[in-house]
């Protein structure tokens, strides 16, 4: 009897060497360290065990970045994106990285949008009155059935040429458009650049001195599964205002509600967890020196009551640090000067440009803030602040006072025992500051 040879088709085996893969990862001091991971790990993954390998505090900031060095351009990238497809893209000879450190900003527009989109560069088709709340303005974006647009003028650098010319753009969920007629949006005068469903949004880090752009606020769209730097979209906004609205909507455009997702993910596991939260906006001066405690609402009160307090227990300090038979005096304030150098948010020896960069990269939202030593003004301080997207930078000078050594941001009105002082109150309080501390440049050793 002949029996008939039988096909059995076996499942597809994904080769071991392919479902693992050994990476590196740097972050803002340049060194790295390398880690293997599987094929379907995202980069919150990647994130989450670097936070618990370091012990440190996960505030949903620590975010994983596609720098290409040859471009001098980098991304953020996405929480619940695959890290091996990120790297899959990359050239055999490629010389791209993945940056670990904090973005401020990467789910500030949940909750600031106002802050992100300007009322001249955004309208939505089937807004009534022109007024639009804050929370109906991420809708727009979310909801698939409405159409926001964003809208201005951008420098786009011409195909093949080195030359850059300002057109006016429209960004809609069809595409990225400009116009041949002035600020003209009839479908007539439309016509399309990119669009931006499979291209990812780099920020272009030295646009001005690499591709010769009119400004330093350089972004770009990339096909999301080429290695090659042909066919890219270079652009170019007027500031960091802009360019901060073209790419927050692009990558809400692309996503939509996974970006959502994403920002709602760890505060809902926050939620189930029993450990308590406590908000910034729920830390308030008090007074317990009375019977009862009372709210200090008067911040010139409060200035009052946080210096004593800081006085009083550094005299104790200073007191116990005498016991051991130290000049009281001397020892003391050599203590107290050197408080503020074991905290995060001081940064040492680095330069104006320096700060300026190391805030940038970690996202320009109000309140962002590091201190450092002065360069140009020895025994002196600065702290350097962002507030609206720009950075100032405010000198700290030391005041004697009967002996006795204090610091202050406005010519001695207002004194502080030490850096530490400073910052505790102005996180608190605005004082002569545009806005309070909210969040300090933290830098982590991998």
């Amino acid at each position: 009897m002949n029996f008939g040879a039988r096909r059995v088709t076996l499942p597809a085996i994904t080769p071991l060497s392919l479902q693992k893969r050994v990476i590196k990862v740097f972050n803002e001091d340049n060194s790295s360290r390398a880690v293997e991971v599987e094929r379907g790990v995202s980069a919150r993954d990647i994130c989450q065990m670097f936070i618990m390998k370091n012990c440190c505090i996960d505030d949903h900031c620590w975010t994983l970045f596609e720098h290409l060095p040859h471009l001098d351009m980098e991304r953020t990238i996405e929480d619940h994106e695959a890290v091996m497809e990120v790297l899959s893209s990359w050239g055999m000879d490629t010389e791209s990285r993945l940056c670990f450190r904090k973005n401020y900003a990467k789910y500030e527009f949940f909750r600031t949008p106002l802050d992100f989109f300007p009322d001249h560069m955004v309208s939505v088709s089937n807004e009534t009155n022109g007024l639009m709340d804050p929370s109906q303005l991420i809708q727009t974006f979310l909801n698939s059935s409405m159409c926001p647009e964003i809208h201005g003028y951008l420098h786009a650098k011409e195909q093949a040429r080195k030359t850059w010319k300002r057109l006016y753009f429209v960004l809609r969920r069809s595409g990225l458009y400009f116009s041949n007629k002035g600020t003209s949006k009839e479908p007539r005068h439309l016509q399309v650049l990119a669009e931006f469903r499979d291209s990812d949004v780099y920020s272009l880090l030295s646009a001005r001195k690499l591709q010769g752009a009119p400004t330093d606020f350089g972004f770009c769209l990339k096909a999301s599964e080429s290695g090659s730097s042909r066919n890219m979209k270079m652009l170019c906004a007027d500031d960091q205002q802009s360019r901060t609205c073209w790419i927050t909507a692009l990558r809400l455009l692309k996503y939509g509600l996974q970006l959502y997702q994403n920002f709602l993910q760890p505060h809902q596991k926050q939620k189930a967890s029993p450990m308590r939260s406590i908000s910034e906006s729920s830390l308030v001066a008090m007074d317990f020196s009375g019977q009862r405690s009372r709210v200090i609402q008067n911040p010139s009160e409060a200035l009052c009551v946080a210096v004593e307090e800081g006085l009083s227990w550094r005299r104790k300090s200073w007191h116990r640090f005498s016991s051991y038979g130290s000049p009281s005096t001397s020892q003391g304030s050599m203590m107290s000067m050197a408080l503020h150098q074991t905290q995060p948010w001081f940064h040492g020896q680095l330069s104006r440009d320096e700060a300026q960069r190391l805030i940038i990269q970690q996202g320009q939202v109000d309140g962002l803030f590091l201190l450092r030593d002065s360069q140009s003004n020895p025994n002196t301080f600065v702290l350097s602040l962002c507030h609206l997207q720009r950075i100032r930078h405010f000198q700290i000078l030391p005041v004697d006072n009967d002996g006795e050594m204090f610091y202050s941001l406005d010519d001695g009105q207002t004194r502080f025992a030490d850096l530490v002082q400073l910052v505790d109150f102005h996180r608190l309080n605005r004082g002569v500051l545009p806005s309070q501390l909210r969040h300090h440049c933290a830098r982590l050793a991998l």
